[in-house]
């Protein structure tokens, strides 16, 4: 990476799920010491519909961190763990306004 950056994918042998872990080492102009729950910017996952999921988590307590956003390519959606950490939903677009979240 030009900016110092460092990652890896983590790959399950079984279903070829990755995860992608980036980093930032002593050096880089973007690197900082760790701290405990503070350095995980977000993870994100491929869902088949961000906003359905977006309700569902915030109904199970997940806080909301953006509403729901998009066009007909791809529909994005945020929610906030209990530690803070962001969680990416990533889904198909839609022909209706995304940012309308449905009950």
């Amino acid at each position: 990476m030009d900016h110092g950056g460092k990652w890896v994918h983590l790959v399950d042998p079984t279903t070829r799920q990755k995860l992608e872990l980036n980093w930032y080492p002593k050096g880089s102009k973007f690197y900082k010491r760790y701290r405990n729950g503070s350095e995980l910017d977000h993870i994100g996952f491929i869902v088949d519909d961000a906003v359905k999921w977006f309700n569902l988590l915030v109904k199970r307590g997940a806080k909301p961190a953006t509403e729901p956003f998009g066009d007909e390519h791809e529909s994005l959606a945020y929610v906030k763990d209990a530690n803070g950490i962001w969680i990416e939903l990533i889904g198909p677009g839609r022909k209706n306004d995304a940012n309308n979240r449905s009950s």
